[in-house]
């Protein structure tokens, strides 16, 4: 009696992982031949498309990763904050605000740094911020990884290492190493998604 209950548990431990895996496999199929309008929702989602747009031309950055990392920061969730006190959509720290609205690289008077839980102009500082980073670090890995892990460390990290050498293999933070590829693989899946551009 106790031998038939252990062969029936072994058949369903053989089986089980079988089924789970075969449903997978047709979950995944199904879910491959969905228009892309509906995968985008759940994989590639903008929620402001405009103000994204708008904000990335005007600072001259790449719209597909202002959604990367919009995703990877805050899933857009307008009210996301951080506890270290990082708010919106880009989880931007009020003192990075501040100092991209002194430097006068964000208009202040359309855009008040006070209020990063306003999407458009978290969407604003964020891009005026991945401009800045743009401009003095070069690199999108090295663009990225500031953007998680600051540019005084990216610095340090570049100074590691020689120019043909992979920046990504001087990153020491895991959080860091792991953001970047996050990053990277939701970049991906947004031109995957929108070819035609953000919004189109």
């Amino acid at each position: 009696m106790l031998f038939h209950r252990r062969l029936r548990f072994l058949r369903w431990f053989r089986v089980l992982p079988l089924a789970i895996m075969a449903a997978l496999g047709v979950f995944s199929l199904g879910f491959g031949t969905l228009p892309a309008r509906v995968t985008r929702t759940v994989i590639a989602p903008v929620t402001y498309p405009a103000q994204v747009a708008d904000s990335a031309a005007r600072h001259g950055v790449d719209p597909y990763l202002v959604c990367a990392v919009i995703r990877c920061e805050s899933g857009w969730n307008e009210k996301a904050t951080s506890s270290a006190g990082a708010q919106g959509l880009m989880q931007l720290m009020p003192a990075t605000a501040r100092e991209l609205s002194e430097f006068g690289l964000v208009d202040a008077s359309k855009y008040d740094a006070t209020r990063l839980q306003d999407p458009a102009t978290n969407i604003e500082y964020g891009c005026a911020y991945l401009a800045y980073l743009q401009k003095q670090l070069g690199s999108t890995d090295k663009v990225i990884a500031a953007y998680n892990a600051g540019i005084g460390t990216v610095h340090q990290w570049s100074s590691q290492s020689d120019a043909s050498s992979d920046f990504r293999k001087t990153i020491s933070y895991p959080e860091t190493a792991l953001y970047v590829e996050r990053v990277h693989v939701a970049y991906a899946e947004y031109q995957r998604l929108w070819p035609e551009g953000i919004g189109v």
